[in-house]
């Protein structure tokens, strides 16, 4: 029979480097089958999604999103979610998981896997923009894969928010936004936004912009001009690039062109070309995927046992 995993289960047997080597190994197996199922009715939505990597896993995130649920006379989390794991070569259900446990590692491990990939190694400077559960995984994550991290510097558009994530994590919280971003190897974005705002005239030279928080296709947070200045990278051609306004609109707009996205990770995993100089600025573009779901729900079944 399946069990169920918590992150309590797991708490102290993850590790941000043990999920990038997870995820260099997974992305070195066949290209994964991935597909999205979504329902609404009225405010409300179940998504499915699921991916299928021949010799690994089956897995399918299923995602419940009830915005009201917070106003709830027993409030209850707006998004609430379960993975199933099932054995790819006779189809046995193997475990259920936490999804938000996945998605949180998931999110997190996409994004520093790319820095590791990308960015110099000798990166100081870290700006996190954005102030909530995201961020604070990524300030964990970058720590850890950059143990020569020198500072790290939290911009929000509501600087007490910035402030309150700092004094947790023994960060520096920065009130202008241009100043944050001049000064910093690596810049590490996962807002709402849907008005690009990271102005690539404050992005310098060797730089290593992560974005995250676009997720539909209204939503972005670079500016063109950085587009056009940078060397774009993501995770998945397939998931990255067409349904999300980070580079679906520039695209649309002739900004840039799909030929300038140089690699994903399949592609990197594989000897492709990653940042060929210090100086270039490289551009990630965390889209998520349900095969980095499975890959990551694959590592803590792993790590659990």
């Amino acid at each position: 029979m399946p069990f169920f995993i918590n992150a309590e289960d797991v708490k102290n047997n993850l590790s941000w480097t043990e999920l990038c080597n997870a995820l260099h190994e997974g992305h070195k197996a066949p290209r994964a089958d991935i597909d999205d199922i979504l329902f609404k009715h009225g405010d409300n939505a179940l998504l499915n999604r699921a991916a299928w990597i021949k010799g690994k896993g089956i897995g399918v995130k299923t995602a419940t999103i009830f915005p009201n649920n917070a106003n709830l006379t027993s409030p209850l989390p707006n998004v609430q979610s379960v993975f199933t794991l099932f054995d790819d070569e006779n189809g046995k259900p193997l475990a259920f998981i936490d999804g938000n446990l996945v998605t949180k590692w998931k999110t997190a491990g996409d994004s520093v896997f790319a820095a590791k990939l990308l960015a110099r190694p000798d990166s100081r400077v870290l700006t996190i923009v954005g102030a909530g559960t995201v961020a604070s995984s990524m300030i964990d994550a970058y720590r850890a894969l950059f143990p020569g991290l020198e500072k790290i510097q939290i911009w929000n558009r509501t600087f007490v928010k910035a402030q309150k994530l700092a004094k947790e994590k023994d960060a520096i919280a920065i009130e202008h936004l241009p100043e944050a971003l001049s000064n910093a190897d690596i810049v590490s974005s996962s807002t709402m936004s849907t008005a690009s705002f990271i102005k690539g005239e404050w992005i310098k030279a060797g730089t290593h912009v992560d974005l995250i928080g676009a997720y539909r296709p209204d939503m972005r947070e670079a500016d063109d001009a950085l587009l056009v200045k940078s060397h774009i990278f993501v995770d998945s051609r397939e998931t990255a690039i067409h349904e999300i306004g980070e580079l679906a609109t520039p695209i649309k707009n002739g900004i840039i062109t799909e030929n300038d996205v140089i690699a994903d990770f399949y592609q990197l995993c594989n000897d492709g070309q990653g940042r060929q100089t210090e100086a270039e600025i490289t551009l990630f573009k965390n889209g998520g995927g349900a095969h980095l779901d499975l890959m990551t729900a694959l590592y803590i079944m792993k790590r659990h046992t």
